[in-house]
């Protein structure tokens, strides 16, 4: 057995060790990267230059940008808006979860952060309006991962960086076809919710009836949240910088994570916030476990352990085949464990699909849909943030109907984005 190989089993025991308590998979990583590396006799500066700084970059830069829109109140008049457009309209009060997620991911939020402000809002109307919690909960859901892989979002971010640090030929479009893909993904499972729901009755057309006026978006039912209402400034000033970010960021090719750092840090400067508040609100807990885990990578990729994986997963003939593999390892790791983290993992491997074939954008495309289409199961933290959202009297009904869904979703999704993306 070759160093490589262990490598290999030294990973699989680091997720599976994300069961035990106490441990966390991105201080686990470092710890692997470092023994890996003395028991193959790298050097510790090796292992320090696979550190991903430029990762490290753009997420501080994104979400500072997003917690001073977050923290003034932006956030909050954006989806106050969209509540008012839509009134009472059954149909479009179901696309508020959606469009809310779609909105928060697109501009940065990670998914579980974007959960935690979605589920209310979708558990909430699910209650004041008496719609299916489920079709509510997956409505939501779905809207956070159309956004997931905008160039603003963690998992877009992930794939540029990956990509580059692969050397895997991609052409320029790259960020406008993965948007395009995850929101057309979110879309038709968005579709299919509204027609099962009304099919069956669950959901009334035209206007509905309000049974609970005490609702309010983040009080899960309950007007508990306190709100920040925002300035006429602080909008101009926090709209107005996110909006030079896209602009410079798509349209002219600029760092996003410098322009993220440099745009926020103007931001609270002109308007007198705080900076230790949107300082904590950077998830240095997410940095840690992508950190930790690209480092190993790396380590890895220099051992080649992962031409090492490609080997036993290829189908001598069947590119299309191996991707399938590939989706599917991705999916059922995702069901219990953290769908950034198998992302993160799974791409090293795509470059080898793409070399027997397989289109770049589509195969990025499957393994991250794959990774995240199994988020909404009710034993991860996505589905619990659903089911603490929910009233008390619905909750064993909707595990049971998450849970069932997620299982579902573990044999079926898989084959779905490997079928519609893969040939992106």
């Amino acid at each position: 057995m070759t160093i490589a190989d262990i490598s290999i089993i030294v990973l699989i025991l680091l997720f599976a060790a994300t069961m035990v308590r106490g441990f966390n998979l991105g201080l686990g990583s470092f710890a692997a990267a470092f023994i890996i590396s003395v028991a193959a006799g790298m050097k510790a500066d090796e292992v320090i230059q696979a550190f991903p700084g430029d990762f490290f970059i753009m997420i501080v830069g994104v979400t500072a940008l997003f917690g001073v829109a977050q923290i003034n109140g932006t956030l909050d008049w954006m989806l106050d808006g969209i509540l008012r457009l839509v009134r009472s309209n059954a149909t479009l009060v179901a696309l508020v979860p959606f469009f809310a997620g779609a909105l928060l991911t697109a501009f940065g939020t990670l998914p579980a952060a974007a959960t935690a402000i979605v589920a209310p809002i979708a558990l909430g109307l699910s209650a004041r309006y008496k719609l299916p919690p489920l079709m509510m909960a997956v409505l939501g859901i779905m809207g956070i991962l159309s956004g997931l892989l905008s160039p603003l979002a963690v998992f877009g971010i992930t794939a540029k960086q990956q990509a580059a640090a692969s050397n895997l030929a991609v052409p320029g479009h790259m960020p406008i076809s993965l948007l395009a893909g995850s929101i057309l993904a979110g879309v038709l499972v968005c579709i299919g919710a509204l027609v099962v729901s009304r099919s069956r009755g669950l959901l009334p057309k035209g206007q509905i009836e309000r049974f609970d006026a005490s609702y309010t978006p983040g009080g899960g039912g309950v007007a508990t949240a306190v709100r920040t209402i925002p300035r006429t400034r602080d909008l101009v000033v926090t709209l107005g910088g996110i909006a030079l970010v896209l602009v410079f960021a798509i349209g002219f090719d600029a760092n996003i994570g410098l322009l993220g750092t440099s745009v926020a840090c103007l931001q609270m400067m002109i308007l007198g916030m705080e900076p230790s508040a949107a300082v904590a609100r950077i998830p240095w807990a997410v940095v840690l476990l992508i950190g930790g885990l690209l480092t190993y990578i790396g380590v890895m990729q220099s051992l080649g352990a992962f031409e090492r994986i490609s080997q036993l997963l290829t189908v001598e003939g069947s590119p299309m085949i191996t991707l399938l593999l590939l989706c599917y390892i991705a999916g059922i790791t995702s069901f219990a464990a953290s769908s950034i983290a198998v992302f993160v993992t799974a791409m090293p491997l795509i470059p080898n699909v793409v070399e027997a074939g397989v289109s770049p954008i589509g195969a990025i495309l499957a393994v991250a849909l794959a990774s995240v289409v199994v988020d909404i199961n009710p034993l991860g933290i996505t589905g619990g943030l659903i089911l603490g959202s929910a009233q008390e009297e619905v909750r064993p009904r909707l595990f049971r109907q998450l849970l069932a869904y997620g299982l579902i979703s573990v044999a079926v999704g898989p084959l779905v984005v490997w079928a519609l993306f893969g040939w992106w």
